[in-house]
């Protein structure tokens, strides 16, 4: 009986030393990354604070051209066209880009212009080879608008701009001397699925660049949002338009780093209470539309790409699987060190990603979702959300809004 407790002894200690070399190469990745992310959410509270609706200036007479491009957009154009129709005179005109839709957009526009006259419609050229249809169509309203506009306003259709947004990026630009702002909007979600997997996959951008408003970020970490990107006309000719993110499926962001990297002033900004946006309809649709393109790797190097990919995993994707590992080995028995920093590292971790979801509730319009509690849930998904960015890493979209690209 002796040896047998001997024996059994010695396998529970040799049991305890496999789990404290796993634990500990464990906190070897997790730790570096933990104090990367802590040295960006501490400049949290100095952030920009979120814009707030304005009202024009009397010298802003004209001084915005705003440009739209469509394709296919029928089904959700409308809030967008409302929108734009209700900002001020500082708007002078709004070009409607459309890439030939097979629905009804064009004559939803036309419908528009009636009771508006800034409203223009006009057709891009047929696609350049090394271009995407999303700044091409860009750089085609860029091209078509007036010189006389000081701005250029790229706006997507499926947004909806509150009265006062164009004053407000106007108001900030000049005041603060941007050239170029962007905004976080605040997100239309209806469904369980999206209600649950969004908010993880918004958290990703979160860890990564910091919460929109964070200042002085060097130009390979800056963040843009392309749904609302206003820029001085002057900075848009001195890059030659949008052609240095013509093969760009983030665009937004590509041009955001060239144009900082070029010495412009860059902001990204929270917009929650001047613009909301209906991105996607479903959980399926948001994996797959929204997560091709969140990996942001056609704005940076692959050494980049790399890196954020083992921040991720650390910070976002593994807490909370290891937290229930830990617990249940620590539970178990296994007291050692390692194992006990390990538990408390995962559930810190855990703890922070939660308190984030109340700091992002903000930027949710949850007034129309079906079970929004599930909002709540999203911490859940953190790991599908980062696994989610490792796929879109290593594939090269093929399909983007309709249109097929080569290989």
């Amino acid at each position: 009986m002796l040896q047998l407790g001997m024996d059994l002894g010695l396998v529970s200690t040799q049991d305890v030393f496999r789990q404290d070399i796993g634990f500990l190469v464990l906190l070897l990745i997790q730790v570096p990354a933990v104090a990367i992310l802590l040295s960006r959410l501490l400049k949290g509270p100095t952030r920009h604070p979120p814009l707030d609706p304005r009202s024009a200036a009397p010298d802003s007479f004209g001084v915005v051209s705003v440009v739209v491009p469509t394709l296919n957009e029928a089904d959700r154009i409308k809030p967008c066209l409302e929108g734009l129709s209700r900002q001020s005179y500082e708007v002078r005109e709004i070009i409607v880009v459309d890439s030939h839709s097979q629905d009804s957009t064009p004559e939803l526009v036309k419908m528009a212009q009636k009771t508006d006259p800034r409203f223009r419609l006009i057709n891009d050229d047929p696609l350049p080879s090394g271009w995407v249809g999303r700044p091409w169509a860009l750089h085609s309203g860029f091209l078509a608008s007036s010189d006389r506009s000081e701005w250029i306003l790229g706006i997507d259709a499926d947004t909806q701009p509150h009265p006062g947004l164009v004053a407000s990026l106007i108001e900030t630009a000049c005041s603060e001397n941007y050239d170029l702002i962007s905004l976080s909007p605040q997100f239309i979600l209806k469904y369980p699925g999206e209600l649950w997997l969004q908010p993880a996959l918004l958290m990703t951008l979160v860890y990564r660049f910091g919460a929109a408003g964070e200042k002085d970020n060097p130009p390979e970490r800056v963040m843009a949002n392309g749904q609302c990107f206003f820029c001085r006309r002057s900075l848009l000719v001195q890059l030659n338009g949008y052609t240095s993110a013509r093969g760009s499926f983030c665009d937004d962001v590509t041009l955001a780093r060239f144009a900082a990297a070029s010495g412009a002033k860059v902001g990204f900004m929270d917009g929650a209470k001047i613009l909301r946006v209906r991105m996607y309809e479903g959980m399926a649709e948001t994996w797959k539309e929204w997560g091709r393109s969140l990996d942001l790797k056609d704005a940076a190097s692959k050494g980049q790409i790399w890196g954020d990919l083992w921040f991720l995993l650390s910070v976002q994707g593994l807490p909370l699987p290891m937290l229930l590992l830990s617990a249940l080995l620590v539970g178990g028995g296994n007291m050692t060190l390692p194992a006990l920093i390990a538990l408390g590292l995962n559930g810190f971790l855990v703890a922070i990603r939660i308190a984030l979801n109340w700091a992002i509730s903000p930027s949710y319009d949850r007034s129309q979702a079906k079970s929004a509690w599930m909002f709540w849930l999203s911490p859940l998904a953190d790991p599908i959300a980062v696994l989610r960015i490792f796929l879109s890493s290593t594939q090269q979209p093929t399909q983007w809004r309709g249109r097929t690209y080569g290989e």
